[in-house]
């Protein structure tokens, strides 16, 4: 079975590329889940996340967006201190107001599905890349995404960040031709 060779080595890796990874996703606490996850990967290794997603899951309520929008001090410290995570206070901080902002977002648009997917009129993008070179880190529609997220009030939401969301969620379908996945998500 061919995959992608970012994914090859690791059995944590090669199950989320497998099972997950450019999968279109439109529910609302698992875009919050992914966005919260990539917002603590700014700057680190994706798998360094995996590893530490079901600590994040447990810290973080299940990534039930409502509840994280009302961390205050007492949790924020509890999480600070929570060796399971990534214990990035600025990170942490950016949590909770992201989840803020998602709530505005989901009152706004119905939901943060719809408004995200609006970016890509509703249908993942469909890439036809060869090899990873082919594969950019953002791009300009990324950079739109991001601006915008930004003048809504999130944080940890740069170009990068949101194209690796933009893959994840399925938003964009970046493949190689030549994995599996490809062929059963085109």
């Amino acid at each position: 079975m061919t995959r992608c060779d970012w994914c090859i080595g690791d059995p944590i890796y090669e199950a989320y590329h497998d099972k997950e990874w450019g999968v279109p996703v439109k529910d609302d606490q698992l875009l919050f889940e992914f966005l919260t996850l990539e917002t603590f990967q700014a700057g680190l290794s994706w798998i360094t996340v995996l590893k530490k997603r079901e600590n994040f899951r447990t810290a973080f309520d299940k990534f039930d967006f409502e509840k994280v929008a009302k961390y205050g001090p007492s949790k924020i410290s509890d999480l600070e201190n929570n060796a399971g995570i990534i214990r990035n206070k600025l990170k942490i901080r950016a949590a909770i107001t992201n989840a803020q902002a998602f709530i505005k977002i989901k009152q706004e648009f119905g939901s943060f599905s719809a408004y995200i997917w609006a970016f890509v009129n509703h249908q993942p993008i469909q890439n036809t890349f060869n090899t990873l070179s082919d594969l950019s880190a953002n791009t300009p529609l990324s950079d739109t995404i991001s601006n915008d997220l930004k003048k809504r009030g999130f944080k940890f939401v740069g170009s990068t960040v949101i194209y690796a969301h933009m893959q994840a969620t399925g938003m964009v379908m970046d493949h190689l031709q030549s994995c599996f996945r490809y062929q059963e998500l085109k």
